[in-house]
């Protein structure tokens, strides 16, 4: 849905209708007006949004499905962001089970040193590199090569790797909104997403999980924290999940006094009290601002209200997330169990 009524600067407020004057209308969330700066009056149409969101990526099943597709020998998987965290750490796994695993395709950013040592370890069939520019070195640190990999340059490269036709997996860990193409484009061509790009749930959620749904894909969350919710959760009957906690640090900043804040620098945001990480999540991690990315990637994978979402201050970071759920044992009475997952 989009608004474009008045520009952004013409708009002093967004009321939701509990008003007398529109009693003639059912009260559905989602109705509101815009009211302009000088009149205060309501102008353009009423819009509704939809009540019904989307079903969640993991309601708290896990069971194979008939018809989902099969492979012989090893899972062929993509990999997308192969030189960041995710992927370097997702690559160790296949290195530690290669019975288990294989890689086809792989894509990077701009570490073409890098993949290209992945390139020559794994042997994937295709390769790409986000900055085309660097196209050229990664060809020069694999001129010894003798079975090279097609390479594939630019954006187009990177949605390539992500709908391989023989991947059956695709691992998302690009950073950013970055990642969202390539997700869709893994998911119109059927292909499982294990999932460490939030931004793909928080920037378009409602278009990616009807979409999952609609072509049998799976999402698989492969983050920690929503890794730890997901297998907390499998076996539960519907409607058994009651609430989830996710834990934080509390970041670099955490046990500064609120009036030395104003004095924070870049440097001081990069030190994290218990991790190493990129620049960008560990600045997110200082302002709490990645665990209210979390909170929404949650709302998304498994249909919980923002309201049964809870965030609690763990300085020691042992425990990742938790969940609680109800389980009725017979009429007017329910049991609550607390489950959580330490981090490995």
């Amino acid at each position: 849905m989009a608004l474009s009524f008045l520009s952004p600067s013409e708009i002093t407020a967004i009321s939701f209708l509990d008003s007398t004057k529109y009693n003639h209308l059912p009260k559905l969330p989602g109705r509101f007006t815009l009211k302009r700066k000088d009149s205060g009056k309501a102008f353009g149409r009423i819009v509704q949004c939809s009540t019904q969101p989307p079903p969640p990526a993991w309601p708290g099943r896990a069971f194979p499905e008939p018809g989902r597709k099969t492979w012989d020998g090893p899972k062929p998987i993509s990999i997308v962001g192969s030189t960041g965290s995710i992927g370097t750490q997702t690559l160790d796994i296949v290195l530690e089970n290669p019975d288990k695993f294989r890689v086809v395709a792989l894509a990077a950013g701009s570490n073409v040193t890098l993949l290209a040592d992945q390139v020559k370890q794994f042997k994937p069939q295709l390769v790409a590199v986000r900055n085309e520019s660097l196209v050229n070195e990664l060809k020069e640190a694999l001129a010894d090569v003798e079975e090279k990999p097609e390479i594939i340059p630019g954006e187009q490269g990177v949605i390539e790797v992500a709908r391989h036709p023989d991947a059956v997996t695709v691992v998302t860990g690009i950073v950013g909104c970055a990642g969202l193409k390539p997700t869709v484009a893994a998911i119109k061509a059927g292909k499982d997403i294990a999932l460490a790009n939030k931004e793909t749930l928080i920037a378009g959620g409602p278009f990616v999980l009807p979409l999952a749904h609609k072509h049998n894909v799976k999402i698989l969350p492969a983050d920690s924290e929503h890794s730890a919710i997901f297998q907390c959760i499998q076996g539960l009957p519907e409607g058994a999940l009651r609430r989830i906690i996710l834990t934080a640090s509390g970041g670099a900043f955490r046990d500064w006094p609120v009036e030395r804040l104003k004095d924070a620098k870049v440097a001081d945001a990069l030190k994290h009290p218990n991790w190493s990480m990129g620049k960008k999540i560990t600045v997110d991690s200082a302002t709490l601002f990645n665990k209210g990315l979390e909170v929404i990637e949650a709302h998304y994978l498994f249909g919980a209200e923002y309201d049964d979402i809870e965030i609690v201050i763990h300085p020691q970071s042992i425990i990742h997330s938790m969940v609680e759920t109800q389980v009725l044992l017979f009429p007017e009475v329910i049991f609550y169990i607390l489950g959580a997952l330490p981090v490995k």
